[in-house]
């Protein structure tokens, strides 16, 4: 795994934005891989800047995103379809029937999950995948679990501890969803190019975890460490523990 070591949040963003320019730039109809959350809002602010300023295409362009709520429907304004819109798709030249985020209204959630993977697989696999790391490692839903992960894309349940994170964004707690469709392990290792971001004294435990040298399902993102191109972008407040 490459490290880079940035001085604070908006550093990481551009260098984040870069790698992924880079892609679009040297493949016209690449797949990339996204995220929602905090972290990734930087970088699609300066992608976004990149299309207005400098004609940054997006017009063949795929993408596929990590996760969703379930159930939750796309206009909700705490879907990650209605966060991807709102801070990338709605301000660059991408053609949204080429965007891709599971479906929070599926009926049959299992059935959608194959279709999900059999679509990544389609699409020829993603040329670059971000992700954000939680504070106990998780990556995606794919929280910690001493009893192992599931590979492919797949409906979970929410721990505890995330629903109680994630109820800041709603009115209650009754309303945030308890469930979540999310690319597996698996899933995420097929991007050609995975590019990891932490930022904030928040993080700093994930990443030393991470960085530690021990692979393992307690900490999900610990296994990014076998996979042949990931580049973690972090700020030095998250780096402050390693």
């Amino acid at each position: 795994m490459k490290v880079i070591v940035t001085k604070n949040y908006e550093e990481m963003s551009a260098l984040a934005a870069k790698e992924f320019a880079a892609v679009i730039q040297n493949k016209a109809d690449c797949v990339l891989g996204l995220a929602t959350g905090d972290t990734p809002i930087g970088m699609y602010r300066e992608l976004v800047a990149m299309h207005e300023k400098n004609g940054l295409d997006f017009s063949k362009v795929s993408s596929v995103n990590l996760d969703e709520y379930y159930p939750i429907t796309p206009d909700n304004d705490q879907s990650y379809r209605y966060f991807m819109n709102y801070h990338l798709f709605d301000h660059v030249n991408i053609d949204k029937a080429n965007t891709n985020v599971p479906d929070g209204t599926a009926v049959d959630p299992d059935t959608f999950c194959r279709d999900y993977e059999a679509k990544i697989d389609a699409l020829g696999g993603i040329d670059i995948q971000v992700l954000g790391i939680g504070r106990n490692g998780h990556i995606g839903f794919n929280e910690p679990d001493a009893n192992g992960l599931i590979p492919d894309t797949h409906l979970t349940d929410l721990t505890a501890n995330t629903i109680e994170a994630n109820s800041r964004f709603f009115s209650s707690m009754d309303e945030v969803p308890k469930q979540a469709l999310t690319m597996g392990i698996h899933s995420v290792f097929k991007a050609r190019k995975i590019v990891i971001l932490a930022s904030g004294e928040g993080k700093a435990d994930a990443v030393r975890a991470m960085l530690a040298g021990k692979i393992t399902t307690t900490c999900p993102a610990s296994l990014l460490c076998i996979h042949p191109d990931v580049t973690l972008i972090c700020d030095e407040a998250a780096y402050s523990k390693v």
